[in-house]
């Protein structure tokens, strides 16, 4: 299996739209430097599993905001809205693992549905959780999360079993662990919320390159203004503008890091009408040139292969 970056689109409700795998083989494992570019907002059905292999992780997930250093992890559940960036300012490199539940639980008729998946996927008191290398269930399931990555890597002769056996048994742990059961349901406003937040992130993204405005945002989920930067400040944390320009500037960083355009035309393709304005922004954010940036990377990169370095437990 090809260990490579992995890329977000989404699609009219904000679910991400990259196949993780195949059909008979629902996995796909990736290797990202956050230094280079982060990973916007987005929510995917598949379970994913993120390990550091270098550096430190900063991401949100399920309303709140993590920092997550070498060798441990965080188990993200399914339909989670989630966005991982460097959180500090050296390479953070992730080891993840983005796979559907069926690759474990099989048929959903099946007693390892039934009686395990089912229960983890639709539990209210598990969007996500952290794995820590000093916890020794946790320490156990980070190591199983890295040999399933290096097991997908590799591509052994059977490598589908130990992975499928591997992903099961940290399923396990995460089952016999976690409390799975919430003693106060979500309530409707907050499902409503995270509902019209999805909207209005795939607003944004299908439109960033285009002069936006708070009306046109909140008018993507049928909401008012003021409800509009509620919802943002509630969930992402930022108000909507801001998120649109670190939005924007995260993909001209992708853009700077992957094609040739020139600096004028990577900022006109991200929504920066005044270069002056995009190079001034990009060093606030990056705390580099864009040309510098480039340079950087360009310069860094160099064929997506298994790393050398495991993470060390």
């Amino acid at each position: 299996m090809r260990i490579s970056v992995c890329t977000s689109s989404v699609n009219d409700h904000g679910k991400e739209l990259v196949s993780h795998g195949s059909a008979a083989f629902p996995i796909a494992c990736y290797m990202d430097d956050l230094s280079a570019s982060s990973v916007p907002w987005h929510w995917h059905e598949e379970l994913e599993f993120a390990l550091v292999a270098e550096g430190v992780l900063s991401i949100s997930v399920g309303g709140s905001n993590i920092t997550v250093e070498k060798g441990s992890g965080i188990f993200i559940n399914t339909e989670i809205l989630h966005s991982m960036q460097n959180g500090e300012d050296s390479p953070c490199l992730l080891h993840s693992i983005v796979f559907h539940g069926r690759l474990v639980g099989g048929s959903i008729d099946s007693i390892f549905w039934q009686k395990y998946l089912r229960p983890l996927l639709n539990s209210a008191a598990l969007p996500f959780a952290l794995l820590n290398q000093n916890i020794k269930w946790q320490k156990e399931a980070l190591l199983l999360a890295e040999r399933t990555w290096q097991d997908c890597a590799g591509e052994a002769s059977g490598y589908e079993f130990s992975v499928r056996s591997t992903l099961s048994r940290i399923l396990c742990l995460l089952f016999s662990h976690c409390s799975l059961t919430e003693t106060k349901e979500p309530t409707k406003k907050a499902l409503r919320e995270n509902e019209r937040i999805k909207l209005m992130l795939q607003y944004i993204h299908g439109h960033f390159s285009e002069e936006l405005t708070v009306p046109q945002i909140a008018q993507s989920a049928l909401i008012s203004d003021s409800e509009c930067l509620r919802c943002f400040k509630n969930t992402i944390g930022t108000s909507p503008i801001r998120y649109v320009k670190q939005y924007r500037l995260q993909r001209a960083a992708e853009l700077l890091n992957s094609s040739t355009a020139t600096v004028t035309d990577v900022a006109a393709k991200c929504g920066f009408q005044e270069m002056s304005y995009f190079a001034r922004a990009f060093r606030e954010f990056y705390h580099m040139s864009p040309s510098d940036y480039r340079k950087r990377h360009m310069l860094s990169k160099s064929p997506l292969m298994p790393s050398s370095s495991n993470i060390s437990l």
